[in-house]
């Protein structure tokens, strides 16, 4: 069994379980894993979307894929995932992609403590609970990788986000943390953090109805990359051994501005909500 070294490559050949694999970045993520030769477990709270992805990678490659059923927000499930994948493979897991999630949007004072829970549930303790299970394993076998898939929205604190974007900034500070601890343990994470990609992320959200027809237009015409692009990159970057995947350009000058000048940038954030709120009107 190959261990990870620093000229291994985690995505080629790679036994992955991916969460949220039944449309988006999840499936994107699924096809082009078994492009280069991987075993994937395509993971999703809708069994039949799963198998979509599955028809999709044996129509498109050699690979072998399996459809699981899991909610991300059981951490039972979670558990169950990481057994029974071991066990369809026939093989240890040696990479995991923490990629289900949902999109919430609105002011802080209209979202209901309901609203905070089903966000927190999937989008923060359904990447806490699959670390969680997958991490002992990949110590214990002495290899492994984590993608965990944040966002900008982790960094960028945009008004009308806020459990959103505090599911996505803990992602974000969860994987930095274990990436440094778990280093020694041969174990490489790589952190997603995208701006807009035309996924079902608004569909499948919970969104003001002001946002419903701006979201559409904002996703289908100033998205930098597609699904597929996004996946592509940040696989490479794993393979680079590199931390962090900011794939587009927008995205790039943020993260620059927030480090660059953190307080500048929250008051320019505040000067622009008002100009903001007034184009939605």
């Amino acid at each position: 069994m190959a261990i990870f070294s620093k000229k291994s490559l985690p995505s080629k050949k790679a036994y992955a379980v991916i969460t949220g694999a039944g449309s988006g970045i999840g499936r994107s993520f699924a096809v082009e894993l078994a492009k280069r030769g991987g075993c994937v477990v395509c993971a999703d709270i809708n069994l039949a979307a799963a198998q979509e992805t599955v028809d999709m990678i044996r129509t498109q490659t050699s690979s072998v894929a399996f459809a699981v059923q899991c909610d991300v927000r059981d951490p039972k499930q979670i558990q169950n995932l990481s057994e029974h994948a071991e066990q369809l493979m026939n093989h240890p897991v040696s990479l995991l992609i923490n990629n289900a999630g949902v999109g919430l949007g609105g002011k802080f004072d209209e979202m209901t403590l309901d609203d905070w829970q089903w966000c927190m549930a999937i989008n923060l303790w359904g990447v806490i609970y699959g670390c969680h299970y997958f991490v002992p394993k990949f110590k214990q076998q002495g290899f492994g990788a984590i993608i965990n898939v944040a966002s900008a929205a982790g960094f960028t604190a945009a008004p009308e986000m806020t459990a959103y974007n505090v599911t996505k900034s803990s992602v974000l500070a969860l994987s930095e943390t274990l990436s440094a601890e778990l280093r020694s343990a041969n174990i490489c994470v790589n952190v997603l953090c995208p701006t807009l990609v035309p996924t079902n992320i608004m569909k499948n959200g919970r969104l003001p109805s002001r946002y419903s027809g701006l979201a559409d237009k904002l996703l289908m015409e100033h998205s930098f990359v597609n699904s597929d692009q996004v996946a592509i990159k940040t696989l490479n970057q794993l393979d680079a051994g590199k931390l962090y995947t900011i794939p587009q350009p927008d995205a790039k000058i943020l993260w620059l501005m927030k480090r660059v000048a953190p307080s500048l940038y929250i008051k320019l954030l505040g000067i622009g909500y008002p100009i903001f709120n007034k184009y939605l009107k």
